[in-house]
């Protein structure tokens, strides 16, 4: 291939990046989703002193690499992508996607349908900044779970056990019979809750409160359990789950104080 042919891998430098986030209006920004990477699990402290269980993704190099036009893809949506990877570990038609937008390599992308009247606030190789997000908000986030190998139907499918009486000392974690009852066939039926693989499988956890999301280091801190081993790619997005009644902590005015004691009456003293 000639000079003149060749397609100039030259990702964006940081001082752009950086007055993109400056610029960034988290109230504008149409599509509420992050991609992320579980980075483990730490704790905070309260303005009160109250040590707060939190999980933390690091979600600051999600960025938009594809913006799809219902003209040319007949649908409108936007690609995002995270996790930075080499070349060679990407097929050519990944990789011809990058170059030919002058992004860097990454690892991990996910498409989100948006409104068709809304593309244009999505610009090519922006990045999403946590402050999408703020603290109080509710998210749904979604992931591979850990894989835990062959298990069986107790562990599994949260089964009871037979009786541990009457002898059945090898029977107390089996499933039970799997064949057809009276006036049913014969056989086993397709999806019987049965031993075998358990794990690895697209999970959402819902309505995971927002603790703080850090601008320094793009880091989302969420209490509630997150899919996944550390590592993991994870999609967060606004919780689509009713927010009327929310799990804040309301102390309510007459709780706060205490009741003044009454004062005794006097007695009335017996003239004789």
């Amino acid at each position: 291939m000639s000079e003149t042919q060749t397609v100039s891998f030259e990702p964006k430098n940081e001082v752009q990046d950086q007055t993109q986030i400056q610029n960034f209006d988290p109230a504008s920004f149409p599509l509420k989703t992050l991609l992320g990477i579980k980075a483990g699990m730490t704790q905070i402290y309260s303005e009160s002193g109250v040590a707060i269980p939190v999980s933390v993704i690091a979600a600051g190099s999600s960025m938009i690499t594809r913006i799809k036009t219902p003209s040319k893809d007949g649908y409108s949506g936007v690609q995002l992508g995270v996790g930075e990877c080499k070349e060679k570990n990407l097929t050519k038609s990944y990789l011809g996607q990058f170059k030919k937008n002058s992004l860097v390599a990454l690892r991990w992308l996910k498409e989100f349908k948006v409104n068709e009247n809304e593309l244009e606030k999505f610009k090519m190789g922006q990045k999403v900044p946590v402050e999408i997000f703020s603290a109080g908000d509710y998210v749904d986030i979604s992931g591979i779970s850990k894989g835990k190998g062959f298990a069986g139907a107790m562990k599994r499918h949260n089964f009871h056990g037979l009786p541990a009486s009457h002898g059945a000392s090898d029977k107390e974690r089996s499933r039970g019979s799997s064949g057809g009852g009276s006036g049913q066939p014969q056989r086993v039926f397709k999806g019987t809750k049965m031993a075998g693989r358990m794990g690895c499988d697209w999970v959402t956890t819902q309505k995971i409160e927002v603790v703080k999301a850090d601008k320094e280091n793009q880091l989302l801190l969420v209490k509630g359990s997150v899919p996944g081993p550390i590592g993991n790619f994870v999609v967060v997005k606004q919780t689509s789950k009713n927010l009327k009644h929310k799990r804040a902590l309301v102390v309510s005015a007459k709780g706060a104080k205490k009741a003044a004691p009454k004062k005794a009456a006097p007695k009335a003293s017996a003239k004789g």
